[in-house]
């Protein structure tokens, strides 16, 4: 395994990382897993039970919450956001039982600042930036929009 840290300013506990990793600091992971071949921005944060495959970048100023799934060459976009509480009651669960996962496929592109509901989302899917995408992605294609729909 081999890690490459461009400042000491990152936060980053219980990772477990794959060959060749690279993590631009400062940012914080932690308890998750990140694939070899990847690349993790700075000003990120990767929760607790995150799942990154192998040969991703993320980019700057993303937040991927825990229960998140990210498959193999998949790119994320600046300011990328994914949502794990529905808030379902009204306010925040507060009990991570009530948390919902997200799955995304195998070579996704993911717009910057896409905000991500708890979803599945198939292979060859491009989500452009600013969409929210709300409902699970089963077709191949170009999603936009909020909430996201196909656009082509």
């Amino acid at each position: 395994m081999s890690v490459v840290f461009n400042e000491v300013l990152a936060s980053i506990r219980g990772v477990e990382f794959g060959e060749q990793v690279t993590v631009v600091s400062p940012c914080n992971l932690y308890e998750c897993s990140i694939g070899s071949y990847s690349f993790i921005g700075p000003f990120t944060e990767i929760q607790k039970g995150a799942i990154i495959g192998e040969h991703c970048r993320i980019q700057s100023h993303s937040f991927i919450c825990s229960m998140v799934t990210i498959g193999n060459h998949c790119f994320i976009g600046h300011g990328v956001v994914f949502v794990n509480d529905l808030f379902s009651e009204g306010r925040p669960a507060g009990d991570a039982s009530k948390w919902k996962a997200t799955h995304i496929a195998n070579g996704v592109l993911i717009g910057s600042n896409a905000t991500i509901l708890p979803v599945k989302i198939c292979e060859g899917v491009t989500i452009g930036a600013g969409a929210v995408v709300t409902k699970d992605i089963k077709e191949p294609g170009i999603y936009a929009g909020n909430p996201a729909k196909k656009i082509r």
